[in-house]
């Protein structure tokens, strides 16, 4: 029997939509300035690099939240806040401050014009581990479904998102497609849970050697475009 033809594909975003490295850098340092100026004392004690370590604590302790970054986070601040004498409750106006800087992410140039491309043919939904909006981003409206592991409650290897993107899509595994740029958690992940899976990989790094190789690798969408292409042709 022939495989049944994509209709869904399933996308990472940090680093394969967008790079993801500086944003998260921009967003902690316009975290770290607001507490500057909100609660000195905490932002005196504690730098970026040392609150990062607070989170991973936290993260360790309560493993049943770790999945949930934003809640980590927030979390973390209440706590931190609370410890120097600061209102708790400013963590919510810190995380509203991170978030909207965590979500001013600039896309591949590649990424709009074949994500419009792809949306006329396929069911497009989003997944991430981390906890950037699309719905605030300049990816917004491109994407059928959007789905976070905090709204999933796991984040992968956890098949969870994978599960929920067919659950929105009314999709079998082996009509979806993922795409993503980590070789365990998206590409490993993908298949193990029975979905076609493309390793995008766009800064020339070596594939893990313990692993089994990618059916396809692409750097960039508008190669992925071209393969599916390919295929629909090929299955006419």
């Amino acid at each position: 029997m022939p495989a049944p033809p994509i209709r869904l594909v399933t996308f990472d975003l940090d680093d394969t939509l967008w790079p993801c490295l500086p944003v998260i850098q921009a967003a902690e340092e316009a975290l770290h300035a607001w507490l500057f100026s909100h609660a000195p004392s905490l932002a005196e004690a504690h730098d970026i690099a040392s609150l990062r370590q607070h989170r991973r604590r936290i993260m360790e302790a309560t493993p049943e939240i770790a999945h949930d970054l934003g809640q980590v986070r927030h979390r973390s601040l209440s706590a931190l806040l609370n410890d120097f004498g600061y209102p708790p409750q400013l963590a919510d106006a810190a995380m509203n401050l991170f978030l909207a800087h965590r979500n001013r992410v600039e896309p591949y140039a590649d990424v709009i014009p074949a994500l419009r491309a792809l949306a006329r043919r396929y069911c497009l939904v989003s997944i991430t581990n981390g906890n950037s909006q699309i719905a605030s981003t300049p990816l917004r409206g491109l994407f059928k479904h959007s789905i976070t592991a905090a709204e999933a409650g796991a984040a992968r290897p956890d098949p969870a998102l994978f599960r929920r993107a067919l659950e929105l899509a009314d999709c079998t595994s082996s009509e979806c497609l993922h795409l993503g740029d980590d070789p365990w958690l998206d590409v490993e992940a993908a298949r193990a849970f029975g979905l076609t899976a493309v390793w995008i990989n766009r800064t020339a790094r070596a594939w893990p050697h313990e692993l089994a190789p990618p059916l396809l690798t692409v750097t960039n969408l508008h190669q992925l475009s071209i393969w599916l292409d390919e295929q629909l042709d090929g299955d006419g």
